[in-house]
């Protein structure tokens, strides 16, 4: 048999992401001044009048005499020209985002004191010109009468300089504010003054403009101070910046921000991580619209050419890495991190991008790879299939030269990896196959199951992955717990001699995902976290592989209940060590024998107290999710990194894997219905219709369990719907019969039922009763 068919069975019911940049120690990076909004050339000035309804035409007076006097200075003192004629000659600046290369991920926090900049005088700030409640007075004035000159005058003084700036905002003047944990802002006056902003006159608003120019063209000397970092704080919460006639000027602004040492960009991460979730969302937005703007203007003449402002991209991009950070840190997250996924990135040369990280890595070239995080799991899935489809490619042209250079013949099977199986022995053949063909790993996977006639046209394939899942993780095989609190299964901690089997499930993993074949498997996403520590397999065989930091939240996704029973234990008022009278030390049950672990040196004859709860809740975590299962989890990572052995998984979060190894669990139904294909019916036949009158009416429990019955899982490939090939054939059956699938083609055989009523009734005894395959 050629496939798996699935016959209902009616007796059968069912971040730390990037931190901020490394610079060098002791060293503080050159500062490059800002390039005058002239010197960009004649197009940068004119990206500003060429603003859309001529808002901030009547600024290229003022730019122009600013610029005059600030010129001669620049050419006395700036060792560097800034202007860039060709991005091969630009001076990248310091990479804010972590080195994707790196095989450690560092803590933000993890800054080492010669880092963090002395504490400097802060200037004399003006008085503070006016309160939240006389400056939302004095608006709704100006609405009732029309006379604005007193918001005018306001909106004047406060964005004329960094000092006004922090004198209007600044929650208390006097005070300092030099910690991490308060910017010393009054968030809610800031958000009050720019959600008014946009509703007063143009006057007014390019007032605000004018005032920004002439902050950010200020000559800067020596380091920045705390004010200096409120203002760039305050400055890009702009929403004036959402209009591409001020992209020149956000363009600086988001340069300044970019260049500043590391342990500045430490105190915007933290004050970032403060705003509320519509401000911070509004930022990263603001930032992919300017990058995505700057790719594909709708305007060309807009902008300045690319050769003029080829530092545009690394500077937004640079900024995000912060935002990112500090999205990072919270838990949970302000924002999903898919919200700083750009799309427009997926329409981009994705290879070249590819190929210029590989050759400069985050130094000399800017490339998005620098900053994956703004890469789409889309994105990353096509790099993934042609850095593999070249490897593939690489592969089989060595094995023809080799076999024509020992003059012998070729034949297109060399070109595959070609599995022979016995259904009867499936996982012993398998995994005898795999180890005899480990050099074979990177090429195209061919299965043929012994004794059976037909071609692997990707049915079989599909097919020996289900089956081969389906067995490994059977209770009854002892290589996985299933836990039903968390409806995942885990790494059995059970001793062995040979963990050769939790190889093959880890080059199972890694030849689906190079395959692009969707698994049924649920495993937790720390499993995941722990297959990219580190993303890339160390040359030392001593070194440790798949341990990575781990929580009571990554413990709760697996066992639940001792994952609150030892929250319960941290939080206990009363005394631990009488209480409880509990030692570091665990017991663990292996085949039928109680054994005991201690989590430290002597840990048996150490009592858990009020005082060392927290390192004793640490260990054990550590010891059931790390420690336990090291050598079955080693196993299974060198079987995956034996086929995924690519850089290009040094893009992805351990959420990014699940998806590309599991599929994705957000269902479109009606996405579905568009890429349906259909044999033997017309999707205007009248059983179609009602077919998709249930289905589109089903909860989504039902949707999910249609799903698997017709694919082998309820998960939904990264390309989205469209991927599955999803068909629906007629089956010239009579209307008393079930439906029937063909999970290795995802194909729907559905007999031609006369009303939607016993259609909707047939469907769901079938989708609610497949467990089990009927070939067995």
């Amino acid at each position: 048999m050629s496939e798996v068919d699935r016959v209902p069975s009616p007796a059968a019911p069912p971040a730390v992401a990037a931190t901020a940049p490394e610079e060098k120690k002791g060293k503080e990076p050159e500062r490059e001044k800002l390039p005058p909004i002239v010197s960009a050339g004649a197009g940068a000035t004119a990206g500003l009048d060429r603003g859309s309804k001529g808002q901030i035409s009547t600024f290229s007076s003022f730019i122009s005499t600013v610029n005059q006097k600030k010129e001669a200075a620049e050419n006395r003192s700036s060792p560097t020209h800034l202007v860039f004629p060709n991005i091969k000659n630009v001076r990248d600046l310091p990479p804010i985002c972590l080195d994707v290369r790196q095989k450690q991920r560092i803590s933000i926090d993890a800054l080492s004191s010669e880092m963090k900049t002395p504490v400097l005088p802060e200037s004399i700030l003006p008085v503070q010109p006016k309160t939240m409640k006389d400056f939302l007075e004095d608006v709704e004035k100006a609405k009732s009468s029309g006379d604005w000159k007193t918001v005018h005058d306001f909106y004047l003084t406060m964005f004329d300089s960094f000092p006004e700036l922090n004198a209007a905002f600044k929650k208390d003047a006097s005070a300092s504010f030099n910690t991490i944990e308060d910017s010393g802002i009054n968030a809610k006056f800031v958000n009050a003054v720019y959600d008014a902003l946009l509703n007063t006159p143009q006057d007014i608003q390019k007032t605000v403009l004018k005032g920004i120019i002439n902050s950010l063209l200020r000559e800067w000397k020596g380091p920045r101070t705390k004010d200096d970092l409120r203002a760039y704080f305050i400055l890009l919460q702009n929403p004036q910046f959402n209009n591409t006639s001020t992209y020149v000027i956000y363009a600086h602004l988001l340069r300044q921000i970019a260049t500043l040492v590391e342990a500045d960009h430490h105190f915007l991460v933290h004050w970032f991580k403060k705003l509320s979730q519509k401000r911070f969302k509004q930022l990263v937005e603001r930032l992919l619209q300017f990058i995505s703007l700057r790719l594909f203007p709708a305007k060309p003449e807009e902008f300045p050419p690319i050769s003029k402002c080829s530092w545009w991209i690394p500077s937004a991009s640079k900024v995000l890495a912060l935002l990112n950070t500090a999205n990072n840190l919270v838990h949970p997250p302000l924002i999903p991190y898919t919200d700083f996924y750009n799309s427009t990135l997926d329409h981009i040369d994705l290879m070249e991008e590819y190929h210029t990280w590989q050759s400069f890595g985050n130094s000399h070239r800017f490339s998005f790879c620098q900053y994956p995080f703004v890469i789409s799991i889309a994105a990353k899935k096509i790099i993934i299939q042609r850095d593999s489809e070249q490897q593939m490619i690489s592969i089989a042209r060595q094995s023809l030269v080799d076999k024509v250079s020992r003059r012998q013949r070729p034949d297109m099977n060399m070109l595959f990896l070609n599995m022979k199986v016995r259904r009867t022995h499936l996982v012993s053949d398998s995994l005898d196959e795999l180890t005899r063909k480990r050099a074979d790993l990177k090429k195209k996977l061919k299965v043929t199951f012994v004794g059976e006639a037909g071609l692997d046209m990707g049915g079989l394939t599909k097919e020996w992955f289900l089956l081969l899942i389906r067995q490994i993780f059977h209770p009854d095989y002892g290589m996985f717990m299933y836990h039903k609190d968390s409806y995942c299964h885990w790494f059995s901690s059970f001793k062995c001699d040979n963990y050769s089997e939790f190889r093959l499930v880890g080059i199972l993993m890694g030849l689906a995902v190079y395959n692009s074949i969707t698994l049924d498997i649920r495993f937790p996403p720390c499993c995941y976290k722990k297959l990219l520590s580190p993303p890339i397999v160390p040359n030392d065989q001593s070194m440790p592989v798949g341990i990575c930091s781990v929580t009571t939240d990554d413990l709760c996704q697996i066992m639940p209940e001792l994952a609150h029973g030892l929250s319960e234990l941290l939080s206990y008022e009363g005394n631990v060590e009488e209480d409880f009278y509990s030692t570091f030390q665990v017991f663990q049950e292996e085949f039928g024998i109680i054994k005991s672990y201690n989590l430290k040196p002597g840990g048996d004859k150490i009592p858990v107290t009020n005082q060392n709860r927290k390192e004793y809740v640490q260990l054990y975590i550590d010891f059931l999710l790390n420690k336990s299962i090291y050598k079955q989890f080693a196993a299974f990572y060198y079987g995956f990194h034996s086929v995924c052995a690519s850089n290009a998984l040094m893009l992805l979060r351990p959420e990014e894997v699940e998806i590309l190894v599991c599929g994705s669990p957000e269902l479109d139904m009606h996405a579905l219905q568009r890429s349906t294909q259909y044999e033997g019916y017309a999707k205007t036949d009248l059983t179609i219709r009602y077919f998709w009158d249930v289905v589109l009416g089903f909860p989504l429990d039902l949707q999910k369990k249609l799903l698997h019955f017709t694919t082998g899982s309820d998960r939904v490939p990264v390309g989205g719907m469209a991927d599955l090939n999803f068909k629906i054939s007629k089956n010239e059956t009579s209307t008393n019969w079930l439906p029937v699938a063909h999970t290795c083609f995802n194909q729907l055989c559905l007999p031609p039922y006369k009303s939607k009523k016993d259609l909707k009734q047939k469907l769901i005894i079938g989708i609610s009763n497949s467990e089990g395959f009927g070939l067995e």
